[in-house]
């Protein structure tokens, strides 16, 4: 049975450490309905209010109103306030379930108000979400089974028929050990040549750390993700998902692939989401070239045949390679008229040439024009200039962070 106070903190009778304290909403939420309310959403914040008392119907009620608001168009003419309305609604909603002893539950609507809510009351969220981590690791069975995790080796010449055609025939990327900055500045950032560079991640925890699944489980088994099901974004089965860490880790193990098809966690924020994962990364000193700053982290972990099709993206790009291997192949800028580039809007930076399976037909040029490659093998960082085009494959199970920053206009330009 959970009581509540005053300030809207509720507690479990009997249990001093059931709360889940959110200090900056406490003081910012009267606020923050005025500002609603004035918003039009009078409904939200009479919910909210009673969801702060520990009101779960309420708290549900609250939450779902701010969803339909986060979808009433596209997310960026979303108004910001209902973000953090969003966010709100779900810190009410995660108290009570820990106050209910609900520990995954409450988990998993603390991830959605990080993954769909605003930034306001992040730190609250990110507190919650390690004690509610606390209890929920003390009540997971002991005898549970540890995870073998082997990204496995690969011969290049056993998977060159996995690979687009003519694959490593034409010029590979250029590989550099521990690159100077200002090599790295004059060679490749200036010259917007791309380069594989050696040695620059084995001070990171995460070389060591993520080629253990039960390390991954342990600190983000219970974590709500967004995940990708399908072949890739560009075909027309393709869906997205909200799984636990844990049953993507189990898909990853799956060996039945005629029934499980293929998920991918791609092009996530997820080192925002959950703090034990970037403390063990750290950003390069490449990405701090050009005086620009840094744009965006994003994780891609998934299976062994996970594609990302052909595109490019308007950042510098540094793809570093935790764990296992990948195939890349990148084309300049200056053939972006070659590439095809769907004429949609939203897919304009993606082509409509599927290099596993191109129709000459109906895309002729592609097959004569000139390409770079490369394998990116486990501690490797490939730097990918702005507006390049690639295409990426993994070959083995594969956990790999991109950096994106911008640099400032005078030496980008």
């Amino acid at each position: 049975m959970s009581t509540s106070s005053p300030d809207g903190i509720f507690t479990v009778a009997g249990d001093a450490d059931g709360v889940l304290e959110a200090p900056y909403l406490n003081s910012e939420l009267p606020n923050l309905l005025h500002r609603i309310a004035e918003e039009g959403g009078y409904a939200y914040a009479t919910m909210a209010s009673l969801a702060a008392t520990g009101d779960i119907r309420a708290a549900e009620a609250a939450k779902e109103m701010a969803w339909e608001q986060l979808h009433s168009g596209p997310w960026n003419s979303v108004v910001p306030i209902w973000r953090d309305a969003y966010s709100t609604s779900c810190m009410h909603l995660a108290k009570i379930h820990y106050g209910n002893c609900e520990f995954n539950q409450a988990i998993k609507v603390l991830d959605m108000g990080i993954i769909m809510g605003g930034m306001m009351f992040r730190d609250d969220l990110n507190a919650a979400i390690s004690k509610a981590m606390e209890k929920a690791r003390r009540s997971v069975d002991k005898s549970e089974s540890e995870i073998e995790f082997v990204s496995g080796d690969i011969n290049v010449a056993e998977v060159q028929h996995l690979l687009p055609r003519k694959s490593l025939s034409c010029k590979l990327v250029g590989k550099s050990s521990a690159l100077s900055l200002e090599a790295f500045l004059k060679n490749h950032y200036l010259s917007g040549s791309p380069v594989v560079i050696r040695d620059s991640m084995d001070h990171w925890p995460a070389k060591n750390k993520w080629n253990d699944m039960n390390y991954l489980r342990k600190v983000a088994g219970f974590r709500t993700i967004p995940v990708e099901v399908g072949k890739n974004y560009l075909c027309p089965e393709w869906k997205q998902e909200l799984i636990t860490f844990s049953e993507f880790i189990e898909r990853i193990r799956s060996d039945d692939t005629a029934t499980v098809e293929t998920t991918y966690l791609a092009q996530h924020q997820l080192f925002d989401q959950i703090q034990e994962l970037r403390q063990d990364i750290v950003i390069p000193d490449y990405c701090f070239t050009g005086g620009g700053e840094i744009r965006s982290l994003n994780a891609w972990f998934g299976p062994a045949g996970t594609v990302t099709p052909l595109h490019h993206d308007p950042h510098h790009n540094i793809l570093a390679q935790v764990v296992g291997k990948k195939y890349v192949r990148l084309y300049p800028a200056s053939l972006a008229d070659e590439l095809y580039p769907h004429s949609e809007t939203m897919l304009c930076n993606s082509s409509q040439v599927d290099l596993d399976n191109i129709d000459e037909k109906e895309f002729p040029k592609i097959l004569d024009l000139e390409f770079q490659d490369c394998i990116l093998e486990e501690g490797e960082m490939l730097y990918i200039p702005p507006k390049w085009w690639h295409y990426v494959r993994s070959l083995t199970t594969s956990f790999s962070v991109s950096f994106w920053w911008s640099g400032s206009e005078k030496l980008d330009g």
